[in-house]
């Protein structure tokens, strides 16, 4: 696959197949509290034993406390723990130490300076995300199916791998990854029929654009 793809929120046995047949190279599981896309974690172990060793297993967080890492990293065993909330560098650096898993931060774009945040996690980082910068009345962090400027990446270049997410479907991919040059990307609710409801068809539509994109 050219780009390598992460399908986020995935909850369904089905949803996982179609990832992992598709070519996905990461699976999130959302611990967040506010997605139609949270699952206990008991839930999300047992769908991962199909993904690991197929694809890096991901749990996705938003300002996540000791005893939660200690929870995803004792009932998961993630590959990365993607922090989606305010956390700092410090704070990324010891849910990487505390969990014994890589980290992914996500980091809200708007406008160009919203980049420069950037500099401060990539030597804590495993890798970076981009995303949407929310609304102020949003109730929860990503997954909103908001695009941002992709066109803000083009020529940037970043010492950790990232990932370009927020309004990512099967029908824009292809010109979001042109335009900024990711050399991944992250979907959830663009490959859904409702919410937190994954369709396999969208899955497979989805990584089929990425590859050729």
């Amino acid at each position: 696959m050219a780009v390598s793809a992460k399908i986020c929120g995935v909850s369904t046995p089905e949803a996982i197949r179609a990832a992992l047949a598709g070519g996905a190279a990461y699976l999130g599981f959302a611990f967040i509290e506010a997605s139609p896309r949270r699952l206990p974690i008991e839930a999300a172990a047992r769908l991962a034993e199909a993904v690991r060793g197929r694809a890096k297993i991901v749990a996705v967080a938003v300002d996540p406390t000791d005893g939660d890492v200690d929870r995803i990293a004792e009932g998961l065993r993630p590959d990365f723990i993607q922090l989606h909330g305010r956390e700092t560098p410090a704070r990324a650096r010891a849910v990487a130490a505390r969990s014994g898993a890589g980290v992914i931060k996500a980091l809200p774009v708007a406008e160009p300076a919203d980049l420069e945040a950037a500099a401060d996690y990539e030597a804590v980082a495993e890798h970076l995300m981009f995303d949407a910068k929310p609304p102020k009345d949003a109730e929860r962090a990503g997954g909103l199916g908001a695009p941002f400027d992709w066109s803000l990446l083009a020529g940037r270049a970043f010492r950790r791998p990232w990932f370009l997410a927020g309004g990512l479907n099967p029908w824009n991919v292809a010109e979001a990854v042109q335009r900024s040059g990711a050399p991944m990307v992250d979907v959830s609710s663009g490959v859904e029929r409702g919410p937190g409801l994954k369709d396999p068809a969208l899955i497979t539509a989805f990584l089929d654009a990425a590859r050729k994109a």
